[in-house]
């Protein structure tokens, strides 16, 4: 069932919204968990000054799931293959935020187009090929939803673990260091787990929209506050809502699941702007 076929099926009195609901009831278990953790680990992407990098995660991800398309494997397994490849990749070689950048960009072309090879190649429906690209969240199945939620599990546990050494590393990489703080396991590891994280992004939100729930809820929260403790906390709440609202509103409309989250998610950064700026003009004065 489509997300087209879900809204026809409300609005023509076929079933009331609770019975729709229950029919994606993955759909919003698996955004709700893409959301908190999306979220949370977006704050240190951007203290490391690494959304670039989500971008060139993603494009490997895509390729990685569209070989698993092309063979008939798992396209969840394909997405977290390629998710890790790049991941480690990138983390292994690219220490300095230079390097990072510039294997970036070499992987980002060449996962893009192994990715457009392999759907040009696959001969099945073209909803598949085309939900890499912009999510396909209302194929999840009971199997898939408990691989995302494991690897949400697996996320938030390695984060709780590194919090400490990770966010040394990301706000002052040279104090770390010089602290004693291995800050290539540490980068090789946040990698991972961002990978990770990615893969399951893809999935739900496409290859092309991946930085609207991994990257704006934590610049939005970061807007409005600087709290060690804040911070991740809106960022979480800003990506479950950007996610789960966006799945709600898709059920009662005809358009795929990425605009509607897409949308509130850069909505919620409009407004964390706005707060922000206002507030600076507030000190301004006062000072």
């Amino acid at each position: 069932m489509t997300w087209p076929d879900i809204g026809n099926a409300m609005f023509g009195g076929a079933a009331d919204y609770g019975e729709i609901l229950a029919l994606v009831s993955n759909s919003v278990w698996a955004g709700a968990v893409l959301g908190l953790v999306g979220g949370l680990i977006g704050v240190f992407v951007m203290q490391r000054d690494m959304a670039f990098a989500v971008h060139g995660i993603s494009e490997l991800s895509f390729a990685g799931a569209a070989a698993a398309l092309l063979v008939g494997a798992d396209v969840v397994t394909g997405s977290i293959v390629g998710s890790l490849l790049a991941a480690g990749i990138i983390g292994w070689l690219g220490s300095r935020a230079r390097e990072r950048n510039s294997i970036i960009g070499v992987l980002m072309p060449f996962g893009l187009g192994l990715g457009i090879l392999f759907l040009s190649l696959y001969q099945g429906r073209s909803a598949n090929r085309f939900g890499l690209l912009t999510g396909q969240i209302v194929t999840v199945q009971n199997s898939q939803l408990g691989w995302l939620i494991l690897i949400g599990v697996i996320v938030l546990a390695g984060l709780l673990l590194m919090w400490r050494p990770l966010r040394f590393d990301s706000l002052d990489p040279q104090a770390a260091a010089a602290r004693g703080v291995p800050v290539r396991a540490v980068s090789l590891a946040f990698m991972l787990l961002l990978g990770l994280v990615v893969a399951v992004a893809v999935h739900i939100i496409g290859a092309l929209l991946v930085l609207a729930l991994v990257v704006t809820p934590a610049a939005a929260a970061m807007r409005v506050s600087a709290g060690p403790v804040a911070v991740p906390v809106l960022a979480a709440v800003f990506g479950f809502a950007s996610a789960v609202g966006g799945i709600l509103l898709a059920v009662m409309g005809e358009l795929p699941v990425s605009p509607y989250i897409t949308t509130i998610s850069f909505a919620i950064y409009l407004v964390c702007r706005a707060i922000g700026a206002g507030r600076d003009r507030v000190t301004r004065s006062a000072a």
